[in-house]
């Protein structure tokens, strides 16, 4: 039967300094490595046997891909890159502190803006140093200028439809090493979750969620595999 695999990166450099990075492209800290690395361990010691990974554009999900897979000793499986597994797009807080950006603000307006499901944070403004219209991974693309989890799961889900589903429906066993709220958003489409309840489910660094699958690609079963450091997951 199908599995899936969900990775959210490991602690990225702008994690370590506490700023909103969503889109910007920053690489791994010597912890997030570690942290990718054993994920990969984890997922070996299971028995898992990958036929296929996708991830984002962003540097800190491709290398956490690369460091699970080598470590599982399964560097020879494909992948695929797609912007549609970016972060979630942080608009005119991108690049900030968190802790300024709540003295500034409020602690209670941030967490609207980091946890609510359908209020996006204020736009990011053209021309600026993190107008990624400039890059050309995201060349002739129409980019949003903020997002919500809402519009993250609005991106997410046509890729899912189109390119994870029909592998998942084959049987196969899929990696997705990506980020927290595009993680969150394929969770969503896949437990059935709530709006009001999503913002309460945290996925956690480099720690594989294991999620098996019946024919009709509803979970029958999901597991984390460092159980020392799993969250709450939707029932089943």
């Amino acid at each position: 039967m199908p599995t899936l695999i969900l990775l959210r990166h490991g602690q990225s450099e702008w994690n370590l300094a506490d700023r909103f990075t969503g889109w910007v492209d920053v690489d791994l800290t010597p912890k997030g490595e570690a942290e990718a690395t054993k994920g990969g361990e984890l997922i070996k010691a299971a028995g898992l046997s990958i036929d296929r990974c996708f991830t984002s554009v962003l540097t800190r999900a491709i290398r956490t891909s690369w460091l699970a897979l080598h470590s599982a000793g399964q560097a020879f499986v494909p992948e695929v890159k797609d912007w549609r597994l970016n972060e979630r797009h942080y608009g005119g807080l991108t690049g900030l502190n968190k802790a300024e950006t709540a003295a500034e603000h409020g602690e209670a307006q941030v967490k609207v803006w980091r946890r609510s499901y359908d209020v996006p944070p204020p736009e990011l403004a053209p021309g600026g140093e993190f107008d990624f219209r400039r890059d050309r991974r995201y060349a002739g693309l129409d980019l949003p200028t903020t997002e919500s989890l809402k519009t993250t799961l609005i991106r997410v889900q046509p890729y899912w439809d189109a390119e994870l589903v029909p592998c998942l429906r084959a049987g196969e066993t899929l990696l997705v090493a990506a980020h927290g709220n595009s993680l969150r958003a394929i969770v969503k489409l896949l437990f059935n979750v709530a709006d009001d309840a999503i913002v309460g489910v945290e996925i956690p660094t480099s720690n594989p969620l294991v999620i098996e699958l019946d024919a009709a690609l509803k979970p029958t079963a999901a597991r984390y595999l460092d159980e020392s450091r799993a969250t709450v997951l939707p029932p089943i």
